[in-house]
């Protein structure tokens, strides 16, 4: 709760109020809830050159994103029972519609606020693996398999790696039938 204070003064300093940013994500078999995470982008401003998730990122949003600590508020999430620790990290509610049927199955089981892919490469994954790994751990499921993944959450977050796409300040937009290996 602390560090979570903290945050929440630096956020209201660095990008006013609100502190909090609010998205409707699709939860297990699609039913969308509210995604709660510590806001790190300005406002879009069409034709002010602030529109690109790039020039809208602040110093202080990269450090959260890099240290994971915009993350904190999705605990409410879990507390609620909209998420898990562990399990597929929700998407865009839009991306509903592309999904292959295969790939669909990600949403058997609640998102998690870590995964199997976030551990395996985050960010730094192509589509095609990200969503392979989702549908794995939809597959292996298992209480063993949890722990690994949180323990292994804990070694990334440290590390920092995988947090951007190679040429995106987070991951590039998902679209259905994206090519193997294409992450920028």
């Amino acid at each position: 709760m602390p560090v979570q204070c903290v945050v929440a003064v630096l956020v209201v300093i660095t990008l006013g109020r609100p502190i909090l940013f609010r998205q409707p994500r699709p939860g297990v078999n699609g039913e969308i809830f509210t995604l709660v995470k510590f806001r790190t982008m300005r406002p879009a401003q069409r034709g002010e050159g602030v529109d690109s998730d790039a020039a809208r990122l602040t110093r202080l949003g990269k450090f959260l994103r890099a240290t994971s600590l915009d993350e904190l508020p999705t605990l409410l999430n879990v507390i609620r029972g909209d998420m898990s620790l562990v399990g597929p990290r929700p998407l865009l509610e839009s991306y509903l519609t592309r999904y292959t049927a295969e790939e669909m199955r990600r949403h058997e089981v609640k998102p998690g606020v870590t995964g199997l892919a976030q551990v395996s490469g985050r960010n730094s994954l192509s589509w095609t693996d990200k969503l392979a790994l989702d549908v794995k751990y939809v597959e292996t499921r298992s209480f063993a398999l949890d722990l690994k993944i949180l323990c292994r959450t804990v070694s990334r977050v440290i590390s920092r790696s995988g947090v951007t796409a190679d040429g995106h300040a987070t991951m590039k937009e998902f679209r259905a039938g994206e090519s193997e290996g294409d992450t920028q």
